[in-house]
């Protein structure tokens, strides 16, 4: 199993999947972290790919490849499925278009590193404009396991969480993880998320009466999510 490792720069995640002498970096903006600790573990840093290509996720690249021999993975040519061999476990790409055309998330044992796609207690913002692909997106990271580690693109959690308080001021949930948290480790589980995210909570009786209360489409599942995400 990988181990992982997370490195902020402002506001930012990256992050180092690794496993015996073998690393690949993603969103690696925080690349003099990122190769003072390949050094400290002895590691080859394999590969160099983003969650995204928005800038503030890729100014690491560069510096990566040219300090070492890392192949690097374009996430706009990543095939959804795509397994990543490293140190001999597999990396799974999931295409997640939706907070852009080209998102993708990365799976390895029970870690899921998200970029912009799904942050610890909301989602990304759709500037794709393909709402619909967004949704879809979304359900396909909330069938995987409970315990997977939801591991974002940003550390955006105190707005989150105080935003859905805002929307579910009963919900106790968002206090209890809120006190939970390690902000120098910052991750969800799945099913964290399923209990305080209000973006995977649209069948939920609380989020529905939210929407019915603004006048807004509820019947379905993607109505409440496409609505949930037009409320301000």
């Amino acid at each position: 199993m990988l181990n992982i490792e997370q490195f902020r720069y402002g506001d930012n995640l990256a992050y180092l999947l690794y496993g015996g002498a073998e690393a690949m970096a993603i969103d690696g903006g925080a690349w003099l972290e990122i190769l003072d600790f390949l050094d400290k573990n002895k590691l080859q840093l394999r590969y160099v790919t983003n969650t995204h290509r928005h800038y503030d996720h890729t100014p690491g690249n560069e510096h990566l490849l040219k300090k070492n021999k890392a192949v690097f993975l374009d996430c706009a040519k990543l095939a959804d499925g795509e397994e990543i061999e490293l140190n001999g476990d597999k990396v799974v790409v999931y295409r997640t278009p939706g907070h852009s055309t080209d998102s993708v998330c990365f799976h390895t044992g029970n870690n899921l590193i998200t970029g912009d796609t799904l942050f610890n207690g909301t989602v990304g913002n759709c500037f794709s404009s393909d709402m619909k692909g967004f949704f879809h997106s979304i359900q396909r990271l909330m069938s995987l396991p409970d315990d997977t580690r939801v591991f974002a693109g940003h550390d955006y959690v105190r707005d989150s969480l105080a935003y859905a308080r805002h929307l579910e001021p009963q919900n106790q949930d968002i206090e209890r993880f809120r006190q939970s948290l390690d902000p120098d480790f910052l991750y969800s589980t799945l099913a964290q998320e399923r209990l305080i995210n209000p973006y995977l909570r649209f069948n939920e009786e609380s989020i529905i009466q939210l929407i019915v209360q603004k006048g807004l489409p509820h019947e379905t599942e993607w109505e409440r999510w496409n609505s949930l995400m037009s409320i301000d």
